[in-house]
């Protein structure tokens, strides 16, 4: 499969860890592929050893599912992930081979001094707390804050949603392209280390202040009015949309509902998800932010949002809690 790839060839292969950092220290890769079940040494002390002595990037293709083993690699400096199935049937494995092929196509446009430097010297996450409302240009408040993302994208949402210690006033709903099985782990990370109240979306869920909804792997996450509220709608992905959950998807429903009470935010990633839904956004009246390159993993989603026009600052992730906050018309208190 990795082979098909007319850019890509072969050098190497290992049956554990052990063998595998002998094989990337002497053929010194572009990319490796890495298991996290091996014998002798786990996938999981190889990436350790591989990020302190010879960093390169790492996806992990695993047949784990829906634990949080994947999220402990992405945190190690793995840079992406594929599950693989379960079964040994050679028709199975091959069902991966698409998003095997994406992401490694991704990797080619990886900014690679930048994972590295965040696995070297980890970002120092500065607190957030909110005061009460400031003045601020905008004269109308900032209800919903949709942030959209995809390759580097979770290790990114951990540093904001850490930021918040305290319970804000504005609610947070987020489309992080993944699989099914996942979101629901990821979620209950996002939730234990942040004020907001953090869980998967379920349909009905109210979008209420203090609290952040995460698209279901492999879902839409949509928005609708019903007795007096807003409430979650989860649906499925129609064949047009290759990327899900579709960040275009939930900007455009948002927008809608909250048009300039909606502050739309583009982060890391491949594609060009949410330059569509960020101009259907700024039409309604919402505020839009895109991450810059020089934070970003993959600059695609927010370089496509920023070509738009429609974007109205650019901000490194450090910087992008504190311009959340200032946004929404509250005053951040630092130190």
């Amino acid at each position: 499969m990795l082979e098909a790839i007319p850019e890509v060839q072969v050098v190497g292969y290992a049956t554990n860890g052990e063998e595998g950092i002998r094989r990337v220290i002497d053929l010194a890769p572009d990319l490796v592929t890495l298991d996290l079940e091996m014998p002798r040494m786990d996938g999981f002390t190889m990436l350790r050893i591989l990020m302190a002595s010879s960093p390169v990037p790492v996806i992990v293709i695993s047949s784990t599912r829906g634990d949080e083993k994947v999220f402990k690699a992405l945190e190690l400096g793995a840079v992406d992930f594929i599950t693989k199935p379960t079964g040994v049937a050679s028709e199975d494995l091959l069902n991966i081979q698409e998003d095997l092929h994406e992401k490694v196509q991704a990797v080619f446009k990886l900014n690679i001094a930048q994972v590295l430097h965040k696995r070297l010297e980890p970002p120092r996450v500065e607190e957030v707390p909110v005061s009460q409302p400031a003045p601020r240009p905008a004269s109308t408040t900032i209800d919903v804050v949709a942030i959209g993302s995809s390759t580097g994208g979770p290790p990114a949402l951990q540093d904001i949603f850490a930021s918040f210690k305290q319970v804000p006033p504005f609610a947070m709903v987020i489309s992080q392209h993944m699989p099914g099985g996942f979101t629901r782990t990821f979620a209950d990370r996002l939730n234990r280390s942040s004020g907001f109240e953090v869980w998967e979306a379920r349909d009905g869920d109210a979008v209420v202040p203090g609290r952040a909804l995460i698209a279901p792997g492999g879902k839409n996450l949509t928005f609708v009015e019903a007795d007096g509220k807003v409430v979650a709608q989860v649906v499925d992905p129609t064949d047009k949309e290759r990327y899900v959950p579709s960040v275009d998807v939930m900007f455009a429903s948002a927008a809608r509902i909250w048009k300039n009470r909606l502050l739309a935010v583009v982060l890391t990633g491949m594609g060009n998800d949410g330059a569509e839904g960020v101009v259907q956004a700024k039409r309604a009246g919402a505020q839009v932010l895109a991450e810059s390159e020089e934070s970003c993993v993959v600059f695609g989603m927010p370089r496509e949002a920023i070509l738009t026009g429609m974007v109205d600052k650019v901000v490194t992730l450090d910087q992008m809690p504190r311009e959340i906050v200032l946004r929404c018309g509250l005053a951040p208190r630092f130190g």
